[in-house]
């Protein structure tokens, strides 16, 4: 069952995910798309970090692009060529998960009707990320890390989500967040 802040009964749902890299932001929107009752579709900043030092260039992408009223959307990073590609139209009408680490700002949050921390142990989180992403994502996880922690430290996403989510091998826990 979702937590009764996930979905608007009035109008469209738009849900902030945050949390710092393995922590399993994608698989609760996998989970969430899975289980919510009407059609859905999910954004993962992975599509739009501007490179591997664009964390915060693309969190504030989300409330300037991806959220923009009337033509919503976003340019999506080509990580083989290392430059922007093609720009990703957004339905404005369909209900909307946003997914990665930089996803909760106060700014962003202004505009959805959620937003979502994911805890996870730090050594469980380097472990999941570079299970999933091996060669690739370990000589960036040092400038990565720091990246996050400066979000973290500017924008205290934890501090203003709605909800707090631990994962098991199966299912979220959902408590209750400070905001």
């Amino acid at each position: 069952m979702l937590p009764e802040p996930l979905v608007s009964h009035h109008g469209r749902s738009v849900v902030l995910i945050d949390g710092g890299s393995g922590s399993g932001k994608s698989t609760l929107a996998d989970w969430l798309a899975d289980a919510w009752p009407r059609r859905l579709q999910i954004v993962r900043l992975d599509s739009f970090y501007p490179g591997w030092h664009g964390l915060a260039e693309a969190s504030g992408m989300v409330a300037r692009d991806v959220l923009r009223p009337g033509d919503p959307g976003f340019r999506r990073w080509d990580w083989e060529q290392g430059r922007p590609a093609e720009w990703v139209d957004l339905d404005p009408e369909l209900d909307l998960v946003i997914e990665g680490c930089g996803a909760l700002t106060a700014a962003n949050r202004a505009l959805a009707t959620c937003g979502v921390w994911v805890r996870g142990n730090p050594t469980d989180r380097r472990r999941r990320a570079l299970a999933r992403d091996g060669a690739t994502f370990a000589p960036h996880w040092d400038a990565w890390a720091a990246q996050e922690r400066e979000h973290w430290r500017a924008h205290r996403p934890a501090r203003i989500a709605d909800l707090v989510v631990d994962w098991d091998d199966r299912a979220p826990t959902w408590h209750n967040g400070p905001g």
